[in-house]
């Protein structure tokens, strides 16, 4: 047997590839990187994670039923939830859910809810 460390990457399929792009460098930070043999491939990065992007009209492998906007993951900050309300508002983004107590994968986190362009819930944490 073997134990799994980390995620690496997880993919996400979507409906305007520079939306998503725009969306998640203003709204979250995110550096757009491209790679594949043709560079013309898109992911974006944070941290030592990325999420590959797979246009919706792609045929590259994906998920038996991959959909757009069938995507719903929690991403880690230590940015006070205060200031990550503060700002998803200045970029003028509709939260879903205000920070309330949810369970993280270690315990107890605070977390915020909101959509990207293509629906996908995307929640926000902090650990205490």
């Amino acid at each position: 047997m073997f134990k799994i460390d980390r995620i690496d990457h997880f993919v996400m399929r979507v409906a305007d590839l520079q939306a998503t792009c725009d969306f998640y460098t203003r709204a979250l930070g995110m550096e757009v990187i491209s790679f594949g043999a043709d560079g013309t491939r898109k992911a974006l990065r944070f941290g030592p994670h990325k999420i590959n992007l797979h246009p919706d009209d792609s045929d590259w492998m994906r998920a038996r039923d991959a959909r757009c906007g069938g995507e719903d993951f929690c991403l880690i900050t230590e940015t006070p939830m205060d200031e990550v309300v503060a700002h998803l508002e200045a970029c003028g983004v509709a939260i879903e859910e205000y920070p309330s107590d949810r369970s993280g994968a270690l315990g107890t986190i605070r977390s915020v809810y909101f959509r990207d362009p293509d629906g996908n819930l995307v929640e926000v944490s902090n650990y205490p």
